[in-house]
């Protein structure tokens, strides 16, 4: 900051002093010092923005790091977060499947939503609620977003 203040002290200073520019006893130094501080200016800029740019990517990282725990520790808002509007339904589903456990299981029916083995091949499990949520999604998309491959469905 201090930088981009004093190049463009001196740019102002040779904006009001322009006799400077054309005055033979100065010209040479005036364009010399007028042209490091524009190019230190223009320098100083880019890497100010690059600095912000990158703190904006690692505040965006933090977010997201602080919301995928926040899905980790409650099964409810990892499931309302992947299902969306399909929130409600979702969790009558998965409270009368699995009681939202990550770790329930029935034989070969695993998870939150109990998918079995070749569901689990298809559309993916995890230990997580976040990702047996997303697979559970996926399925469920591809089932035609109407409940039908789960035993418990929303209206019970």
């Amino acid at each position: 900051m201090a930088t981009m203040k004093k190049s463009t002290s001196v740019i102002r200073f040779f904006d009001t002093h322009r006799w400077l520019l054309s005055d033979p006893r100065f010209e040479k130094e005036a364009h010399l010092q007028l042209g490091i501080a524009h190019r230190t200016l223009t320098a100083t800029k880019a890497k100010a923005a690059r600095a912000r740019a990158a703190l904006a990517r690692r505040r965006a990282q933090a977010d997201r790091k602080r919301l995928l725990a926040s899905l980790e520790r409650s099964p409810q808002k990892a499931i309302c977060h992947v299902f969306g509007a399909y929130c409600g339904e979702a969790l009558r589903v998965a409270r009368c499947e699995s009681g939202y456990s990550v770790e329930a299981q029935n034989g070969q029916y695993l998870g939150l939503f109990q998918m079995g083995t070749s569901e689990r091949r298809l559309f993916g499990h995890g230990v997580s609620a976040l990702e047996q949520a997303q697979a559970a999604y996926r399925y469920f998309v591809r089932s035609g977003r109407d409940w039908s491959p789960w035993s418990c469905k929303p209206w019970y």
